[in-house]
């Protein structure tokens, strides 16, 4: 009851902040361009729309989950009521896991409202509406859960600054997965041993990537989309794991 307490009480502080506003302005203006591009285009247009409306959603929502995510636990510590909120009965994992719930919740509900706007281009462009375009905002969603929990778990040991920095960084990072992995088998020692540690270490957004099943979901290997939920929710385990176990051994001055 108390991480959900807390959840609850992040998602209406995150629906009052005007980050969030002006990142649903955004997310408005990159959809609408995609209805514009795509008069202006001549053939696919449904491919275009598509692209284009999923590419916002991804950069949009990691975007919400980078810059709301790293001030989860600093905007607490600066403004000093995480020494109230810790003298009272609420352990630290609670804390966190609280204010990771409710920054989910958050992004959830925007991410929903997002897909909405998307889905609502189609029939506005006398297009139909792909068959498959929902599995890939879903997993756009479990991706941003991923970054979400490194940007919390950025937020319990450094800086506002250092933490956006560690968090975009990872994020581009885990866009690179397969060219870092190329790399890597073209290495040898020590330049190799790192490059593995940062493949296996780093999340693989790759895993999360549907945009070409939009289209033709049946074509989806068996097996693909449980292994995707599996290396998501094993990996939001760990990292929130680590983010626990540093928060835990901090000390508050």
């Amino acid at each position: 009851m108390k991480i959900l307490a807390i959840g609850l009480n992040v998602f209406r502080e995150a629906i009052r902040d005007r980050v969030l506003l002006n990142l649903l302005f955004f997310a408005l203006a990159l959809l609408a361009g995609a209805g514009v591009l795509s008069t202006l285009t001549v053939g696919e247009r449904t491919k275009i729309i598509v692209d284009l409306s999923l590419a916002a959603m991804n950069i949009v929502g990691a975007m919400m989950a980078i810059f709301l995510g790293i001030s989860l636990v600093s905007k607490e510590i600066d403004r000093r009521t995480i020494y109230n909120i810790l003298s009272k009965p609420v352990r630290r994992y609670e804390f966190l896991l609280g204010k990771y719930l409710g920054l989910a919740i958050t992004l959830g509900v925007n991410m929903a409202l997002m897909a909405l706007m998307a889905g609502a281009i189609f029939p506005l462009m006398g297009e139909p509406l792909p068959a498959g375009l929902w599995l890939p905002v879903g997993m756009i969603y479990l991706e941003v859960l991923v970054v979400v929990a490194g940007s919390l778990l950025f937020s319990t040991f450094t800086t506002t600054t250092l933490s956006a920095v560690f968090a975009v960084a990872v994020y581009f990072m885990g866009h690179l997965s397969a060219p870092l992995m190329r790399i890597v088998k073209t290495s040898a020692g020590a330049a190799r041993a790192l490059g593995l540690a940062l493949y296996y270490l780093l999340p693989n957004f790759d895993n999360f990537n549907y945009k070409p099943y939009a289209f033709r979901p049946e074509t989806i290997p068996d097996g693909m989309v449980a292994a995707s939920l599996g290396y998501g929710v094993l990996y939001i385990a760990f990292v929130l794991s680590l983010a626990i176990f540093v928060f835990q051994r901090r000390e508050f001055k």
